[in-house]
């Protein structure tokens, strides 16, 4: 009956669109990681390089999903996506032409590289603004999704780079990415139910409400593991098990494809029971993962299994928080989102920046990991702080049709 119900509602074309956009935006965000090995060997970079290399992306997509929020809410998805688009077609071109041949130039193409990840902040506004209250964990979910293309860039682009040379894969990267630019123009439209925009400085009121601030802190937790974790794994696999890169990128690719594939199970599961339920089960589970796996798992398939389970819990996390997220703030889904995902982002950019350093100064990843596992429970605890009060206020059942 749910099924049916939600079928009836919104508009798939578009929640297809935001879905593609997302999906192929996200194979080029982390797409340093997966060609990490490859890069490192050829501009002879450190281990704290390699670390902020991966994670310069995930910072600058952070900060331009703040951007892309605020665009989202002035000029409307569909539009701020097409703005998005371009920069990344635009660079990944002119890295293509111009070439990419020292330490600084790759920070730069990773800086270009994050208006791929700030895409966020339009394909779940174009997709939420569609669909009812008691349906944005499953539509949030399969547009989220697109979370799956972070799997494309660990299992091809090792692979291309030994046979074509890692400079050439960011040309053939755009194929894809202009094909997927021309069904979003055709196939995407924004809802008539967008609010009017708003002034610059209404955006900072959502600042004050401390449940922004909440959800920045859990996103950051969630989606941070998850990109960190993506951008990172190519590396670690190479370098903690001696993994050729083509062969870390496959390891990679599975511990992804796990995460990105279950973000819509979290949306509905979390439609169905409630979002703070399903987070307080997920963070305690994320966290004790990842503390097991600092401690340096003796083989790469027993790291794998672990990896896997982690990111099943950080990736279904994922579509929890923004179950949530769009009760409490539906006249702000534009700006709120870009803020949520802009944590989400420096939580990732810490964490894969923190690996390396951790690499860098004590010899292996240990310190790292065992700080995030910590964060994830940090969460857990803080969930009893708010759920009460939660479901008092905007998520009480008088006031919504969704679970909280």
């Amino acid at each position: 009956m749910q099924k049916a119900s939600f079928l009836k509602v919104g508009h798939a074309p578009t929640l297809f669109a935001a879905f593609l956009y997302f999906d192929l935006s996200f194979m080029v965000w982390v797409m340093l990681g997966p060609l990490g090995v490859q890069i490192a060997r050829d501009l002879h970079l450190s281990s704290a390089e390699k670390g902020l290399m991966v994670a310069v992306p995930v910072l600058s997509g952070a900060l331009l999903r703040l951007v892309l929020g605020v665009l989202v809410d002035h000029l409307g998805p569909k539009k701020a996506g097409m703005i998005g688009q371009l920069v990344v077609l635009a660079g990944l071109i002119g890295a293509y032409i111009h070439g990419v041949t020292s330490y600084g130039e790759v920070l730069i193409l990773g800086v270009i590289l994050g208006m791929a990840g700030a895409s966020f902040a339009v394909a779940l506004p174009l997709a939420s603004r569609w669909y009812p209250p008691e349906h944005q964990g499953t539509a949030l979910g399969i547009a989220g999704a697109g979370n799956s293309g972070t799997v494309f860039a660990a299992l091809f682009a090792p692979t291309l780079a030994q046979y074509y040379g890692w400079q050439n894969v960011l040309g053939l990267a755009a194929i894809p990415l202009a094909i997927v630019f021309v069904v979003y123009m055709v196939l995407a439209k924004d809802s008539p139910t967008c609010p009017a925009p708003k002034r610059f400085a209404d955006y900072l009121t959502v600042l004050k409400h401390k449940d922004t601030w909440w959800f920045m802190f859990f996103y950051s937790v969630t989606f941070g593991g998850f990109v960190g974790l993506a951008s990172s794994l190519t590396i670690y696999f190479n370098e903690q098990y001696g993994l050729a890169p083509t062969i870390a990128g496959y390891f990679t690719a599975g511990c992804v494809l796990a995460g990105s594939m279950v973000r819509p199970i979290g949306g509905i599961i979390a439609d169905r029971i409630g979002g703070i339920r399903s987070l307080s089960t997920i963070y305690l589970i994320a966290g004790v993962l990842l503390i097991i796996i600092s401690v340096g798992l003796p083989s790469p398939w027993l790291a794998f299994v672990t990896f896997v389970l982690a990111m099943l819990a950080l990736g279904m996390g994922n579509g929890a928080v923004f179950q949530l997220v769009p009760q409490c703030f539906r006249n702000e889904i534009g700006v709120i989102t870009g803020l949520v995902g802009m944590a989400g982002g420096i939580g990732g950019f810490y964490l894969a920046s923190s690996l390396g350093y951790s690499k860098q100064v004590t010899g292996d990843y240990q310190v790292g990991f065992i700080v995030f596992g910590a964060l994830a429970l940090l969460a857990r605890l803080s969930l009893t702080i708010v759920q009460m009060r939660w479901r008092n206020t905007w998520g009480a059942a008088h006031l919504s049709a969704a679970k909280v």
